[in-house]
């Protein structure tokens, strides 16, 4: 092997070893980023993560209905539901209040919710009887005749039936 051969190859290994030590940074469009931004700024928007201390004081000082969504990003069922969640909340803004609260973030109120299973939607409205939503036993009818009793108004309970209890869009009732 002559002398030059043999130091293209020490050099040839050289370089591929320095470069198994060198970072790698990953390609990321600043488009798909900004997308993504958008879609969590609505989110954030349409129906706000809140803390368990954040949601003590909505309960505290609160004057329309409130659908707290409890869930974990772990959870299939949780992220399914997710964008029909969001947009009743936008369907639905000014009139009834919709959050989110990560259940694995906030243990304590999960277990004051009496939350034992997810996706877990609770429907709280201050003039009627807690007890059942807070021990966590209200069934999808509950939840159904709170919203309705709690709004009265034929469009409003169209839109709740529709995103969440599986029943004929709006535009179809007329």
């Amino acid at each position: 092997m002559s002398p030059q051969s043999l130091l293209l190859a020490i050099l040839a290994i050289a370089s591929y070893s320095a470069s198994a030590f060198a970072p790698v940074t990953p390609y990321t469009s600043k488009t798909s980023t900004t997308t993504t931004q958008l879609k969590m700024a609505e989110e954030i928007k349409a129906a706000p993560m809140v803390t368990g201390e954040q949601l003590e004081t909505m309960l505290q000082e609160w004057d329309t209905p409130l659908v707290v969504d409890a869930y974990a990003t772990w959870c299939g069922p949780c992220l399914l539901m997710s964008p029909e969640f969001e947009a009743a909340a936008k369907d639905l803004e000014g009139k009834v209040r919709f959050v989110k609260l990560d259940t694995d973030l906030e243990p304590q109120m999960a277990g004051r919710l009496g939350i034992m299973g997810l996706p877990t939607l609770l429907f709280l409205d201050k003039n009627d009887d807690m007890e059942a939503v807070e021990q966590g036993k209200a069934p999808m009818a509950v939840l159904k005749e709170r919203i309705e009793g709690a709004l009265r108004k034929d469009s409003i309970v169209d839109l709740a039936n529709y995103h969440f209890f599986g029943g004929p869009m709006p535009t179809q009732l007329s």
